[in-house]
């Protein structure tokens, strides 16, 4: 009897359901639209990109080592890039037309043509290439057991290297030629100097771990870092680092995207939920499918964009919540 009292105690406590407060929830602001088949594409996947232009949408099927294409307008599946090696991120850079890949399980950030996925070239960048990020004119890419690596990607070349203490997950170039950086190996949340390409401030995590995704508020100078160890979302002041308030969240977060025109924040996660915060308070508890992580919000469409992993018999695809 006791030990059935520990486990029903444990799982009482591990349980991000009874740690999220639903005490607020309004009727749900985002309202599922279609649901985008993505047949034959199996396993984990990844990070999403978004082509404004086109309204193309490309999806990183890590576990199906491929890249899926989507017309988000006609709603239907355009092209799949194949051999690939576990596809992590992706990003798609308008003015060159040029969509960029990075693999984790070979390490190489590859380049194609926008139009017609020709490959364009590639960067060897060792191991573990995971999240990509573009300021406007250079494209940073986290890999390894430590570094952002620089490339300009109209010539297709690194030039330069921000060296960490671990992995780097999310990480988001702000004001100020600076960029934020979670590296949970590190336990903490690191700046950079992108000039100097160093390390600045270290804020180190307090009394929560695994810090994965990130979202920068740069007018209103806040930080929103998702924590998975306890499922949380923690408000950070950008200038000091000092955390403003924290909420807890759906579990297995994995993105988080602020929309500076609703002042909402968008989480998603593998438990299975979207989770919608309005200041601290969170107003939607939406259920999706286990496993499905990843999201890309579009502000210019206002659509939240959540990939859905093949399960219990379902397949994967593309679930387009709009406001």
């Amino acid at each position: 009897m006791k030990i059935m009292n520990i486990a029903c105690l444990l799982l009482t406590l591990l349980s991000c359901n009874d740690a999220v407060d639903t005490t607020h929830l309004e009727k749900d602001l985002l309202h599922l639209e279609v649901k985008i088949p993505l047949s034959g594409v199996r396993g984990r996947i990844d990070h999403l990109a978004y082509d404004p232009a086109g309204h193309r949408v490309f999806v990183a099927a890590l576990g199906n080592n491929t890249v899926e294409v989507v017309d988000l307008a006609a709603k239907q599946r355009l092209h799949t890039i194949t051999g690939l090696h576990e596809p992590q991120g992706v990003l798609y850079v308008p003015t060159l037309g040029r969509l960029v890949v990075a693999n984790g399980g070979d390490g190489a950030c590859i380049f194609y043509d926008g139009k017609q996925y020709a490959e364009l070239g590639r960067i060897a960048l060792g191991d573990d290439a995971d999240n990509v990020r573009y300021d406007g004119t250079r494209v940073y890419v986290g890999y390894g057991s430590g570094g952002i690596a620089v490339v300009d990607p109209a010539v297709i070349k690194k030039t330069g290297d921000l060296p960490l203490k671990g992995h780097p997950e999310s990480f988001q170039p702000g004001d100020a030629g600076r960029m934020f950086i979670n590296v949970p190996d590190e336990g903490a949340i690191v700046t950079a100097d992108l000039s100097s390409m160093k390390v600045g401030a270290t804020w180190e995590n307090s009394g929560a771990s695994a810090n994965f995704p990130m979202a920068l508020d740069a007018q209103g100078g806040r930080l929103f870092v998702g924590y998975r160890h306890p499922a949380q979302v923690r408000v950070l002041d950008s200038r000091s680092g000092a955390v403003l308030a924290s909420t807890s969240c759906v579990g297995d977060a994995d993105d988080v995207f602020y929309d500076a025109a609703s002042g909402l924040l968008f989480v998603s996660g593998g438990e299975g939920y979207i989770d919608v915060l309005r200041g601290k308070t969170l107003v939607n508890h939406i259920a999706t499918r286990k496993g499905a992580r990843t999201c890309l919000w579009v502000p210019a469409e206002k659509k939240l964009i959540l990939a859905v992993p093949a399960r219990g018999g379902e397949e994967a695809a593309l679930w387009v919540y709009g406001m």
